[in-house]
Parts: structure tokens; C-alpha cells; sequence
């Protein structure tokens, strides 16, 4: 590109200098240069060799293998009919294997990790060690040191291990895996396929990746990870952590180039907390909530799609401070909220009894409110309060392409919700609908239209009649199936 601008300059620079020219020149001459500085992008090549990277930081990868006790068998043993063809081969046989008995037996599993701290703490994958008996680390110089469990934490798929050694060991450092882009050159370490000690090298393909977890935030990268990887680690070129290898997406259970690091700038809290702990102890909001999609915030007249949408708030922290079912919260403890999963991890990430200021968008303005946290692993599997109590009486009526009813006593105990729950219930549905295609079926509650309560079909006609007059193209439906609720845009008609 260079060169192409030089010899430009020299075809333009021997034309007759009039004014005109040598504007023209001039102009040719910064045009060329804005053109070549554009087009000028730093571009790192690949590094010569990774050998004096690899070399320094394998002493703290290490080997993991765990034993553990698999029980006895229950299942009857196969019977071969009397006088059967197969009759003396199948004895034969089970008296070689002890008459059928089935015995406890030891099963062995291999995996990775490394070592972050000199007194021995070592980070592998909780599915690792899952159900241990026995862990067993294996070093690069070969020694080989017992492991005890201090910690797991199944969401994120991390576990931390303490090993007692006479002398320091060799340790890694996390590095800040927010800093980390696409195509930035990473390896990774571990014991692939049971091989022993193994380098592969490749660059971060994706970054944020969520795979089913509630705290997934994975690097993708296309360095080689194959089984007995987990548990390893993604090191960048300054030698230090910016993820544990965790998983792989492949049709064939080997490698094709799509592999996923647990980022650590998760996995340090993570750890942090298990070293203290031994557990993990996370913020809880005591809200369920759903992304802003367009058309919702369309029927809730907000201007951008984004925030976490309140759907139900039972007993708990976010009920004590004031917070609704409809509010949208748009910034947690100072940090604005894109979405339901970034909230989800800043609050995890917030400390357990703390207030912090949660700023919610509440019939078209902006609050704010105090909430003190609770602690997310105490609050799970707590009971979620139905809605609230109604008596009316039934009465079939089609609305939005669906045939509704007020709900009863009956009707909620055969729908699994509490007997005293209330709004309309969902009988018949036009499979053409817009409302099927959104996802309602029969069975289904609509507790809420446009934000107000609704128990009888005529409350759902009103707030319809009240939607249409504001101008909107859609009501917001609140829908509870078996009690678990969501948010549902439905276009009406002009």
C-alpha cells in the first residue's frame, strides 16, 4: 500500500505546477495518505515458536486422575431356559465371573488442572472430581501428591483442590479475560485423551458464549480441546489464566475446532470464595425476570428494548424494598442492565447483605429503590406466592384468538397453581393466532393485561379498549404456566 502512495505522489508531482495543480496535487497527496493510514491496520504475526511460554508455565499444569467406588449392580441375572443350545456355554461363563455376582468396582477418570498458589490450591473442573473417592495430582516433573476436596461450585463447573507440599510450587497467575478479543493468540494445557502432559495453540474465537448455565460466560477458542482437557487452562501470551477449559461442542465427541474456556475473570471470584468459604455465597435479588424484547417494549411505550423485566416478585429481598411485578430494572448497584443475564451476574457478583441502588422503569418513569441482597443458595427451591385470591364466577369468551374463562378453585389445583390463585384460563386457542404463535396454549393464565390485574374476561376486554385508545399496536399479557410466569406482547387490532 506504501508503495502504491509513493508512486502516486510521483505521477501527480511531475504535472505543471499552476494554483490549480497544486491544489490538485495537494489534494491527491492527503487523500492517498488518509487512504494508506487507513487501510494501515497493525497486524501481529504468529509468534516464532511458543516453546519458552510453554516451558515456563507446564510446571503448574497438572495431571488429575480420581478413583471412585461404583455400587453393585441390582439387576437380575439372565436366566437361560432348561435344556437351551446355549445352556453350558452361558455356566461356562458366569462361573469365570463369579457365578453372576454382581461386585463393587473401582472406576478411574482422567482430567486437568493447574496450581495457583505456592501452598498447593489448585483449580479443575467440578465434573472432574465429581463424586471422588480418591484425587490423585500428577506434576510435570512426575510426583505425584493426594488432593482434598475444599470446594465445589456445579454452576460454573469449577472446583478447587489443596494438595501439601514440603517445598513451594510452581503457580500461575489469572489474568483479566475482559481484555482479552477475538482473534488474540491463546494455548491450552492439559491431558487430552489420557495422554500426558499436551500444548495446543489457536486464538479466541468468540468471546461470551452461554452454553446452559445460569453464570455461563465462555471464551470460544479453536486451540485443540478434546476429553481429559477439562479442567485445564487457556493461557495467553503473558502466561497468565484467562480460562479453564470446560467444554467442547463437537458431533463426534472429538475436536473440530470449537471449544469453550470458563472466562476467568468469573472463575477467580469463583475461587476466592471457595478458598474463604468452601462454598459459594452469591447476591439474590428475589425477582424473576425476562429480556426487554421489541414488541414488549412496544406495548410498554419504553423507548429502547433493554433491561430485565419483573415478572413475579415473591417474598424476599426486592418485595421488602418496593420492587413489582412490570418494572423494568435499568441499572443495578451504578451499572446500567442490557439484559436478564447481565443482571444475573452482577448480582451474584454483589456482596450478600449489602444494599445496593436498583434503578427501575415504572409506569414510563424512572425510580429508584434500596434493596439489601440476601444470599442466592439459602433462597433457592423457596416456594414462589401464587396471585392474588378471586371468586368470580366463570364465563367462556373469545378474546386475541383465544377462548377464556375466569379461573376457579378447580381450575388452578388441575392447572398445578394454588387454589386461590386468580385471572383467566386459557381453554380453546385459534392455532392461527398470533397469540399460539407467540407461544400460549391451553392451560395457560393470563394474570395480568397492560399491567393491571385481570379476573374476569371483561377486565382483559378493558384494558384491550385502553391500549387501542393510547395508540398502541400491542398488550402486554402477564401468562403464568404451572406458576412459573413471562411476559407476552399480543398486536391488536386497530
Amino acid at each position: 500500500m506504501i508503495s502504491k502512495t509513493v508512486a502516486t505522489a510521483k505521477r501527480v508531482e511531475s504535472l505543471p505546477t499552476t494554483g490549480f495543480m497544486r491544489g490538485l496535487t495537494a489534494l491527491v497527496l492527503g487523500a492517498s495518505l488518509v487512504l494508506a493510514q487507513a487501510m494501515t491496520v497493525e497486524a501481529r504475526g504468529a509468534p516464532e515458536s511458543f516453546a519458552d511460554l510453554a516451558e515456563s508455565i507446564s510446571p503448574s499444569v497438572v495431571n488429575i486422575t480420581t478413583s471412585t467406588t461404583v455400587a453393585a449392580s441390582t439387576e437380575a441375572v439372565p436366566q437361560v431356559p432348561p435344556g437351551s443350545p446355549f445352556e453350558d456355554f452361558f455356566k461356562d461363563f458366569m462361573d469365570r465371573n463369579g457365578n453372576g455376582e454382581s461386585r463393587p468396582r473401582r472406576s478411574e477418570a482422567l482430567g486437568s488442572g493447574f496450581v495457583i498458589s505456592e501452598d498447593g490450591y489448585i483449580v479443575t473442573n467440578n465434573h472432574v472430581i465429581d463424586k471422588a473417592d480418591e484425587i490423585e495430582i500428577e506434576f510435570f516433573s512426575g510426583k505425584k501428591l493426594p488432593a482434598k476436596l475444599i470446594g465445589t461450585d456445579p454452576k460454573t463447573d469449577i472446583a478447587l483442590l489443596k494438595v501439601e507440599s514440603d517445598t513451594p510450587l510452581p503457580f500461575v497467575p489469572f489474568g483479566n479475560s475482559d481484555l482479552m478479543r477475538v482473534g488474540d493468540w491463546v494455548i491450552a494445557m492439559g491431558n487430552p485423551l489420557g495422554q500426558g502432559f499436551s500444548v495446543s495453540s489457536g486464538i479466541i474465537s468468540a468471546r461470551g458464549r452461554a452454553l446452559s448455565g445460569t453464570y455461563d460466560d465462555y471464551l470460544q477458542t479453536d486451540a485443540a480441546i478434546n476429553r481429559g482437557n477439562s479442567g485445564g487452562p487457556l493461557f495467553n501470551m503473558d502466561g497468565q489464566v484467562i480460562g479453564v477449559n470446560t467444554a467442547i461442542l463437537s458431533p463426534t465427541g472429538g475436536s473440530i475446532g470449537i471449544g469453550f474456556s470458563m472466562a476467568s475473570n468469573v472463575v477467580n471470584k469463583v475461587v476466592d470464595q471457595l478458598k474463604q468459604f468452601g462454598e459459594t455465597r452469591r447476591g439474590w435479588l428475589g425477582v424473576r425476570i425476562q429480556d426487554v424484547t421489541a414488541d414488549v417494549a412496544e406495548a410498554m411505550g419504553l423507548v429502547d428494548a433493554k433491561g430485565a423485566l419483573i415478572t413475579d416478585v415473591p417474598d424476599g429481598p426486592a418485595k421488602d424494598a418496593g420492587l413489582k411485578s412490570g418494572d423494568v430494572i435499568t441499572s443495578f448497584d451504578g451499572a446500567s442492565v442490557a439484559d436478564t443475564r447481565e443482571l444475573v451476574r452482577r448480582v451474584a457478583d454483589a456482596p450478600v447483605g449489602e444494599a445496593v441502588r436498583v434503578v427501575v422503569m415504572r409506569d414510563g418513569k424512572s425510580e429508584t429503590l434500596s434493596v439489601t441482597l440476601g444470599r442466592r443458595e439459602t433462597a433457592e427451591g423457596e416456594p414462589v406466592p401464587a396471585a392474588a385470591n378471586n371468586e368470580a364466577a366463570p364465563a367462556a369468551v373469545e378474546v386475541l384468538g383465544m377462548t377464556l374463562k375466569t379461573l376457579t378453585a378447580e381450575d388452578a389445583t388441575a392447572l398445578g397453581m394454588p387454589a386461590d390463585s386468580a385471572g383467566l384460563a386459557v381453554v380453546e386457542i385459534d392455532e392461527m393466532s398470533e397469540a399460539f404463535t407467540k407461544g400460549l396454549r391451553v392451560g395457560d393464565v393470563i394474570t395480568e393485561a397492560g399491567q393491571q390485574k385481570v379476573m374476569t374476561v371483561k377486565d382483559l376486554q378493558d384494558r384491550e379498549d385502553e391500549a387501542r385508545s393510547a395508540g398502541r399496536k400491542s398488550l402486554l399479557l402477564l401468562i403464568r404456566r404451572g406458576g412459573d410466569p413471562r411476559f407476552v406482547a399480543i398486536a391488536i387490532d386497530k
